[in-house]
Protein backbone atom coordinates (compact mmCIF):
# COMPACT_ATOMS: atom_id res chain seq x y z
CA UNK A 1 0.00 0.00 0.00
CA UNK A 2 0.94 3.62 -0.51
CA UNK A 3 0.23 5.25 2.85
CA UNK A 4 0.24 8.94 3.74
CA UNK A 5 0.86 9.64 7.44
CA UNK A 6 0.25 13.29 8.41
CA UNK A 7 1.33 14.62 11.79
CA UNK A 8 1.60 18.06 13.40
CA UNK A 9 4.77 18.94 15.35
CA UNK A 10 8.17 17.29 15.18
CA UNK A 11 8.23 13.61 16.01
CA UNK A 12 12.00 13.42 16.63
CA UNK A 13 13.46 13.02 19.14
CA UNK A 14 10.72 10.67 20.30
CA UNK A 15 9.70 11.57 23.85
CA UNK A 16 5.98 11.99 24.47
CA UNK A 17 3.55 9.09 24.68
CA UNK A 18 1.73 10.06 21.49
CA UNK A 19 4.99 10.41 19.56
CA UNK A 20 6.21 7.03 20.82
CA UNK A 21 2.99 5.43 19.64
CA UNK A 22 2.99 7.17 16.24
CA UNK A 23 6.69 6.59 15.56
CA UNK A 24 6.65 2.89 16.32
CA UNK A 25 3.45 2.13 14.41
CA UNK A 26 4.60 4.15 11.40
CA UNK A 27 7.97 2.38 11.46
CA UNK A 28 6.29 -1.03 11.53
CA UNK A 29 4.08 0.00 8.59
CA UNK A 30 7.09 1.32 6.66
CA UNK A 31 8.73 -2.10 6.90
CA UNK A 32 5.86 -3.58 4.87
CA UNK A 33 4.43 -0.68 2.86
CA UNK A 34 5.40 2.56 1.12
CA UNK A 35 4.88 5.22 3.80
CA UNK A 36 5.17 8.95 3.13
CA UNK A 37 5.54 10.66 6.50
CA UNK A 38 4.26 14.24 6.28
CA UNK A 39 5.62 16.30 9.18
CA UNK A 40 5.02 19.99 9.76
CA UNK A 41 6.38 22.13 12.55
CA UNK A 42 6.60 25.71 13.86
CA UNK A 43 9.69 27.83 14.42
CA UNK A 44 12.72 28.22 12.19
CA UNK A 45 13.63 25.69 9.48
CA UNK A 46 15.43 22.73 11.05
CA UNK A 47 17.57 20.96 8.45
CA UNK A 48 18.97 18.50 11.01
CA UNK A 49 15.46 17.38 11.97
CA UNK A 50 14.42 16.96 8.35
CA UNK A 51 17.53 14.90 7.54
CA UNK A 52 16.99 12.72 10.62
CA UNK A 53 13.33 12.17 9.73
CA UNK A 54 14.20 11.12 6.18
CA UNK A 55 16.74 8.68 7.56
CA UNK A 56 13.92 7.06 9.54
CA UNK A 57 11.27 7.49 6.82
CA UNK A 58 12.78 7.77 3.32
CA UNK A 59 10.68 10.11 1.20
CA UNK A 60 9.35 12.03 4.21
CA UNK A 61 7.91 15.47 3.41
CA UNK A 62 8.55 18.32 5.84
CA UNK A 63 6.95 21.74 6.03
CA UNK A 64 8.24 24.46 8.33
CA UNK A 65 5.32 26.81 8.99
CA UNK A 66 7.64 29.63 10.10
CA UNK A 67 5.35 30.59 12.95
CA UNK A 68 7.09 31.78 16.11
CA UNK A 69 7.21 29.46 19.09
CA UNK A 70 6.42 32.00 21.78
CA UNK A 71 6.29 31.65 25.54
CA UNK A 72 3.26 31.84 27.79
CA UNK A 73 2.63 35.54 27.08
CA UNK A 74 2.63 35.06 23.31
CA UNK A 75 0.48 31.95 23.69
CA UNK A 76 -1.98 33.90 25.84
CA UNK A 77 -2.28 36.72 23.30
CA UNK A 78 -2.69 34.19 20.50
CA UNK A 79 -5.44 32.47 22.50
CA UNK A 80 -7.36 35.75 22.94
CA UNK A 81 -7.04 36.48 19.21
CA UNK A 82 -8.50 33.08 18.32
CA UNK A 83 -11.23 33.17 20.97
CA UNK A 84 -14.05 34.02 18.53
CA UNK A 85 -13.33 30.95 16.39
CA UNK A 86 -15.55 27.91 16.71
CA UNK A 87 -12.65 25.45 16.74
CA UNK A 88 -10.88 24.98 20.10
CA UNK A 89 -7.54 26.73 20.50
CA UNK A 90 -5.69 23.41 20.92
CA UNK A 91 -6.66 22.68 17.30
CA UNK A 92 -7.05 26.06 15.57
CA UNK A 93 -3.46 27.08 16.35
CA UNK A 94 -2.26 24.31 13.99
CA UNK A 95 -4.21 25.58 10.96
CA UNK A 96 -1.78 26.56 8.19
CA UNK A 97 -2.19 27.19 4.45
CA UNK A 98 1.32 25.92 3.73
CA UNK A 99 0.21 22.57 5.18
CA UNK A 100 -3.23 22.58 3.54
CA UNK A 101 -1.79 22.96 0.02
CA UNK A 102 0.16 19.69 -0.32
CA UNK A 103 -2.67 17.79 1.35
CA UNK A 104 -5.20 19.28 -1.09
CA UNK A 105 -2.92 18.41 -4.03
CA UNK A 106 -2.39 14.80 -2.91
CA UNK A 107 -6.11 14.28 -2.43
CA UNK A 108 -6.93 15.83 -5.81
CA UNK A 109 -4.40 13.50 -7.43
CA UNK A 110 -5.49 10.53 -5.28
CA UNK A 111 -1.77 9.97 -4.77
CA UNK A 112 -2.17 7.40 -1.97
CA UNK A 113 -4.16 4.25 -1.30
CA UNK A 114 -4.98 5.30 2.24
CA UNK A 115 -4.14 8.20 4.55
CA UNK A 116 -3.70 8.48 8.32
CA UNK A 117 -4.61 11.73 10.05
CA UNK A 118 -2.55 11.55 13.21
CA UNK A 119 -4.92 13.07 15.79
CA UNK A 120 -7.11 16.18 15.89
CA UNK A 121 -4.38 18.81 15.57
CA UNK A 122 -3.59 17.46 12.09
CA UNK A 123 -7.27 17.18 11.11
CA UNK A 124 -7.70 20.95 10.86
CA UNK A 125 -5.61 21.02 7.65
CA UNK A 126 -7.25 18.13 5.80
CA UNK A 127 -9.39 19.01 2.75
CA UNK A 128 -13.17 19.00 2.99
CA UNK A 129 -13.48 16.31 0.33
CA UNK A 130 -11.72 13.15 1.50
CA UNK A 131 -11.53 11.23 -1.78
CA UNK A 132 -8.73 9.04 -0.41
CA UNK A 133 -9.81 6.53 2.28
CA UNK A 134 -8.70 8.31 5.44
CA UNK A 135 -8.33 7.07 9.01
CA UNK A 136 -8.36 9.36 12.04
CA UNK A 137 -5.93 8.08 14.67
CA UNK A 138 -7.31 9.13 18.07
CA UNK A 139 -4.64 8.87 20.79
CA UNK A 140 -7.29 9.85 23.31
CA UNK A 141 -10.72 11.46 23.50
CA UNK A 142 -9.46 15.01 23.83
CA UNK A 143 -12.76 16.50 24.98
CA UNK A 144 -12.76 14.12 27.94
CA UNK A 145 -9.42 15.58 29.08
CA UNK A 146 -10.81 19.10 28.85
CA UNK A 147 -13.92 18.02 30.77
CA UNK A 148 -11.73 16.70 33.58
CA UNK A 149 -9.65 19.87 33.54
CA UNK A 150 -12.82 21.93 33.99
CA UNK A 151 -14.04 19.66 36.77
CA UNK A 152 -10.77 19.61 38.75
CA UNK A 153 -9.88 23.32 38.59
CA UNK A 154 -10.39 25.38 41.75
CA UNK A 155 -9.78 28.80 40.16
CA UNK A 156 -13.00 30.30 38.77
CA UNK A 157 -11.12 31.88 35.85
CA UNK A 158 -9.48 28.58 34.90
CA UNK A 159 -12.81 26.79 35.26
CA UNK A 160 -14.32 29.28 32.82
CA UNK A 161 -11.50 28.89 30.28
CA UNK A 162 -11.39 25.10 30.53
CA UNK A 163 -15.17 24.92 30.38
CA UNK A 164 -15.23 27.00 27.19
CA UNK A 165 -12.49 24.91 25.58
CA UNK A 166 -14.26 21.71 26.61
CA UNK A 167 -17.45 22.87 24.91
CA UNK A 168 -15.57 23.81 21.72
CA UNK A 169 -13.50 20.63 21.74
CA UNK A 170 -16.50 18.36 22.19
CA UNK A 171 -18.28 19.90 19.19
CA UNK A 172 -15.14 19.79 17.04
CA UNK A 173 -14.12 16.27 18.05
CA UNK A 174 -17.61 14.92 17.40
CA UNK A 175 -17.56 16.49 13.94
CA UNK A 176 -14.14 15.00 13.08
CA UNK A 177 -15.04 11.52 14.33
CA UNK A 178 -18.08 11.60 12.05
CA UNK A 179 -16.19 13.10 9.11
CA UNK A 180 -13.35 10.60 8.64
CA UNK A 181 -13.97 7.25 7.02
CA UNK A 182 -12.74 5.23 9.96
CA UNK A 183 -11.41 5.99 13.44
CA UNK A 184 -8.74 4.04 15.34
CA UNK A 185 -8.97 4.35 19.11
CA UNK A 186 -6.35 3.18 21.61
CA UNK A 187 -8.74 1.65 24.15
CA UNK A 188 -12.20 0.16 24.50
CA UNK A 189 -12.97 2.99 26.91
CA UNK A 190 -12.26 5.61 24.23
CA UNK A 191 -14.21 3.61 21.65
CA UNK A 192 -17.21 3.54 23.96
CA UNK A 193 -17.05 7.33 24.44
CA UNK A 194 -16.88 7.97 20.68
CA UNK A 195 -19.66 5.46 20.00
CA UNK A 196 -22.04 8.12 21.33
CA UNK A 197 -21.15 10.21 18.25
CA UNK A 198 -20.87 7.69 15.44
CA UNK A 199 -21.77 4.12 14.52
CA UNK A 200 -19.46 1.84 16.51
CA UNK A 201 -18.79 -0.06 13.27
CA UNK A 202 -16.60 2.84 12.16
CA UNK A 203 -14.41 2.54 15.26
CA UNK A 204 -11.64 0.03 15.85
CA UNK A 205 -9.31 -0.39 18.83
CA UNK A 206 -5.56 -0.79 18.41
CA UNK A 207 -4.06 -1.01 21.90
CA UNK A 208 -0.93 0.71 23.10
CA UNK A 209 2.33 -1.12 22.55
CA UNK A 210 5.76 -1.26 24.13
CA UNK A 211 9.30 -1.73 22.85
CA UNK A 212 9.95 -5.12 24.43
CA UNK A 213 13.51 -5.10 23.11
CA UNK A 214 14.41 -1.96 25.03
CA UNK A 215 12.15 -2.42 28.05
CA UNK A 216 12.72 -5.85 29.51
CA UNK A 217 13.39 -7.27 32.97
CA UNK A 218 17.00 -7.03 34.10
CA UNK A 219 18.91 -8.61 36.97
CA UNK A 220 17.55 -7.88 40.43
CA UNK A 221 19.38 -4.95 42.06
CA UNK A 222 21.88 -5.91 44.75
CA UNK A 223 20.46 -3.20 47.00
CA UNK A 224 16.70 -2.69 47.22
CA UNK A 225 16.38 1.08 47.31
CA UNK A 226 13.07 2.53 48.56
CA UNK A 227 12.82 4.55 45.35
CA UNK A 228 9.42 5.64 44.03
CA UNK A 229 9.41 6.81 40.42
CA UNK A 230 7.14 8.89 38.20
CA UNK A 231 7.93 9.15 34.48
CA UNK A 232 6.28 11.54 32.04
CA UNK A 233 6.51 14.81 30.12
CA UNK A 234 6.52 17.39 32.89
CA UNK A 235 5.11 20.22 30.78
CA UNK A 236 1.84 18.30 30.23
CA UNK A 237 -0.83 19.57 32.61
CA UNK A 238 -2.22 16.14 33.66
CA UNK A 239 1.30 15.08 34.73
CA UNK A 240 1.88 18.35 36.59
CA UNK A 241 -1.41 17.88 38.43
CA UNK A 242 -0.51 14.26 39.19
CA UNK A 243 2.85 14.96 40.87
CA UNK A 244 1.46 17.95 42.78
CA UNK A 245 -1.34 15.76 44.08
CA UNK A 246 1.07 12.94 44.91
CA UNK A 247 3.52 15.18 46.80
CA UNK A 248 0.87 16.99 48.85
CA UNK A 249 -1.73 14.29 49.51
CA UNK A 250 0.11 10.95 49.28
CA UNK A 251 3.87 11.32 49.80
CA UNK A 252 3.74 12.45 53.47
CA UNK A 253 1.82 9.26 54.38
CA UNK A 254 4.41 7.12 52.57
CA UNK A 255 7.27 8.83 54.41
CA UNK A 256 5.51 8.17 57.72
CA UNK A 257 5.72 4.44 56.96
CA UNK A 258 9.03 4.38 55.02
CA UNK A 259 11.11 7.34 56.35
CA UNK A 260 14.06 6.72 54.01
CA UNK A 261 11.89 6.60 50.86
CA UNK A 262 12.85 8.82 47.93
CA UNK A 263 10.54 10.12 45.16
CA UNK A 264 12.05 10.83 41.74
CA UNK A 265 10.18 12.75 39.00
CA UNK A 266 11.69 11.97 35.60
CA UNK A 267 10.61 13.87 32.51
CA UNK A 268 11.37 16.71 30.13
CA UNK A 269 10.62 20.41 30.60
CA UNK A 270 9.47 20.41 34.24
CA UNK A 271 6.96 23.16 34.88
CA UNK A 272 7.75 25.69 37.63
CA UNK A 273 5.18 24.02 39.87
CA UNK A 274 7.06 20.74 39.44
CA UNK A 275 10.49 22.24 40.14
CA UNK A 276 9.16 23.73 43.38
CA UNK A 277 8.34 20.21 44.63
CA UNK A 278 12.04 19.30 44.85
CA UNK A 279 13.36 18.79 48.36
CA UNK A 280 15.22 16.41 50.64
CA UNK A 281 13.04 13.43 49.67
CA UNK A 282 11.84 14.59 46.23
CA UNK A 283 14.08 14.81 43.15
CA UNK A 284 13.21 16.44 39.83
CA UNK A 285 15.57 15.33 37.05
CA UNK A 286 14.27 17.11 33.97
CA UNK A 287 15.06 15.50 30.61
CA UNK A 288 17.18 12.34 30.79
CA UNK A 289 18.96 10.43 27.97
CA UNK A 290 16.97 7.29 28.78
CA UNK A 291 14.41 6.31 31.40
CA UNK A 292 15.60 2.69 31.42
CA UNK A 293 18.23 3.12 34.13
CA UNK A 294 15.80 5.06 36.31
CA UNK A 295 13.16 2.37 35.92
CA UNK A 296 15.69 -0.31 36.75
CA UNK A 297 16.47 1.41 40.07
CA UNK A 298 12.84 1.87 41.12
CA UNK A 299 11.07 -0.21 43.73
CA UNK A 300 7.66 1.16 42.73
CA UNK A 301 6.46 3.19 39.74
CA UNK A 302 3.49 5.45 40.44
CA UNK A 303 0.88 6.93 38.09
CA UNK A 304 -1.32 9.17 40.28
CA UNK A 305 -3.17 10.82 37.38
CA UNK A 306 -6.54 12.48 37.99
CA UNK A 307 -6.86 13.96 34.49
CA UNK A 308 -6.11 12.30 31.20
CA UNK A 309 -7.26 10.22 28.29
CA UNK A 310 -6.01 7.59 25.88
CA UNK A 311 -3.60 5.13 27.43
CA UNK A 312 -0.39 5.55 29.41
CA UNK A 313 2.53 4.01 27.52
CA UNK A 314 4.75 4.52 30.56
CA UNK A 315 2.77 1.91 32.47
CA UNK A 316 3.50 -0.80 29.90
CA UNK A 317 7.15 0.29 29.76
CA UNK A 318 7.47 -0.09 33.53
CA UNK A 319 5.62 -3.40 33.48
CA UNK A 320 7.77 -4.70 30.62
CA UNK A 321 10.80 -4.10 32.83
CA UNK A 322 9.17 -6.11 35.59
CA UNK A 323 8.32 -3.18 37.85
CA UNK A 324 5.52 -2.91 40.39
CA UNK A 325 3.07 -0.17 39.39
CA UNK A 326 0.57 1.66 41.59
CA UNK A 327 -1.89 3.81 39.65
CA UNK A 328 -5.22 5.57 39.87
CA UNK A 329 -7.98 4.09 37.72
CA UNK A 330 -7.74 7.17 35.46
CA UNK A 331 -3.99 6.60 35.11
CA UNK A 332 -4.45 3.02 33.90
CA UNK A 333 -7.62 3.73 31.93
CA UNK A 334 -7.82 1.78 28.70
CA UNK A 335 -5.06 -0.72 29.54
CA UNK A 336 -5.79 -4.42 29.88
CA UNK A 337 -4.46 -4.58 33.42
CA UNK A 338 -5.81 -6.46 36.44
CA UNK A 339 -5.90 -4.97 39.92
CA UNK A 340 -4.14 -7.14 42.49
CA UNK A 341 -2.49 -9.35 39.88
CA UNK A 342 -0.23 -7.19 37.68
CA UNK A 343 -0.98 -3.69 39.01
CA UNK A 344 -2.46 -1.97 42.07
CA UNK A 345 -5.24 0.55 41.42
CA UNK A 346 -6.08 3.09 44.14
CA UNK A 347 -8.06 6.32 43.92
CA UNK A 348 -8.14 7.40 47.58
CA UNK A 349 -4.93 9.13 48.72
CA UNK A 350 -4.57 7.04 51.90
CA UNK A 351 -5.10 3.77 50.00
CA UNK A 352 -2.57 4.84 47.37
CA UNK A 353 0.02 5.61 50.07
CA UNK A 354 -0.64 2.31 51.84
CA UNK A 355 -0.21 0.34 48.60
CA UNK A 356 3.08 2.04 47.74
CA UNK A 357 4.51 1.60 51.24
CA UNK A 358 3.43 -2.03 51.53
CA UNK A 359 4.82 -2.87 48.09
CA UNK A 360 8.21 -1.41 49.02
CA UNK A 361 8.30 -3.33 52.32
CA UNK A 362 6.92 -6.71 51.21
CA UNK A 363 9.51 -8.20 48.85
CA UNK A 364 7.54 -11.41 48.16
CA UNK A 365 4.37 -9.53 47.21
CA UNK A 366 6.39 -7.15 45.06
CA UNK A 367 8.06 -10.07 43.24
CA UNK A 368 4.67 -11.58 42.38
CA UNK A 369 3.40 -8.25 41.07
CA UNK A 370 6.55 -7.70 39.03
CA UNK A 371 6.44 -11.14 37.39
CA UNK A 372 2.79 -10.80 36.42
CA UNK A 373 3.43 -7.30 35.06
CA UNK A 374 6.28 -8.45 32.83
CA UNK A 375 4.24 -11.38 31.52
CA UNK A 376 1.33 -9.11 30.58
CA UNK A 377 3.47 -6.49 28.83
CA UNK A 378 5.21 -9.13 26.71
CA UNK A 379 1.96 -9.46 24.70
CA UNK A 380 2.09 -5.86 23.46
CA UNK A 381 5.28 -5.59 21.38
CA UNK A 382 5.18 -2.99 18.59
CA UNK A 383 5.44 -5.54 15.73
CA UNK A 384 2.12 -7.05 16.83
CA UNK A 385 0.49 -3.63 17.26
CA UNK A 386 1.81 -2.37 13.92
CA UNK A 387 0.51 -5.46 12.13
CA UNK A 388 -2.96 -4.91 13.52
CA UNK A 389 -2.90 -1.26 12.45
CA UNK A 390 -1.85 -2.31 8.95
CA UNK A 391 -4.70 -4.81 8.65
CA UNK A 392 -7.19 -2.06 9.44
CA UNK A 393 -5.70 0.20 6.76
CA UNK A 394 -5.87 -2.69 4.27
CA UNK A 395 -9.54 -3.20 5.09
CA UNK A 396 -10.31 0.52 4.77
CA UNK A 397 -8.59 0.54 1.37
CA UNK A 398 -10.48 -2.58 0.28
CA UNK A 399 -13.83 -1.10 1.25
CA UNK A 400 -12.97 2.19 -0.51
CA UNK A 401 -16.05 4.16 -1.56
CA UNK A 402 -16.79 7.85 -2.01
CA UNK A 403 -19.37 8.44 0.69
CA UNK A 404 -18.49 8.27 4.38
CA UNK A 405 -21.84 6.66 5.43
CA UNK A 406 -21.02 3.63 3.31
CA UNK A 407 -18.21 2.81 5.75
CA UNK A 408 -20.77 2.35 8.49
CA UNK A 409 -22.58 -0.19 6.30
CA UNK A 410 -19.52 -2.18 5.25
CA UNK A 411 -17.15 -1.87 8.20
CA UNK A 412 -17.88 -5.12 10.04
CA UNK A 413 -14.69 -6.57 8.58
CA UNK A 414 -12.65 -3.77 10.15
CA UNK A 415 -13.55 -4.82 13.67
CA UNK A 416 -12.97 -8.54 13.58
CA UNK A 417 -9.81 -8.18 15.68
CA UNK A 418 -10.72 -5.22 17.91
Amino acid sequence: MKILWAKANKILPVHSGGDIRSYNIARELAAQHEVTFFSYYDGAPDAAYEVALREQFPGAVCVCTGRAQGGSLRRGLDYVARLPRQAPYAVSRFACRAVEQPLKRWYAQQAFDVAVCDFLDAAVNFPEELNIPTVLFQHNVESEIWRRHATNRSSSIKKLVYGLEFSKMQRYEREMVRRFHHVIAVSEHDKKLMSAWVDAGRLTVVPTGVDTRQFRPGPKPVENKPLVLFVGAMDWEPNVDAVEYFCTEIWPNILAKVPNAHFRIVGRNPDGRVRRLAGSSVEVTGRVPSVVDHLREAAVVVVPLRIGGGTRLKIYEAMAMGKAVVSTTVGAEGLEVHHGRDILLCDAADNFAESVATTMQDAAARDRLESAAAELASNYGWPLIGAKFGKILEAVKKESVELVPSYAETSENLNTSS
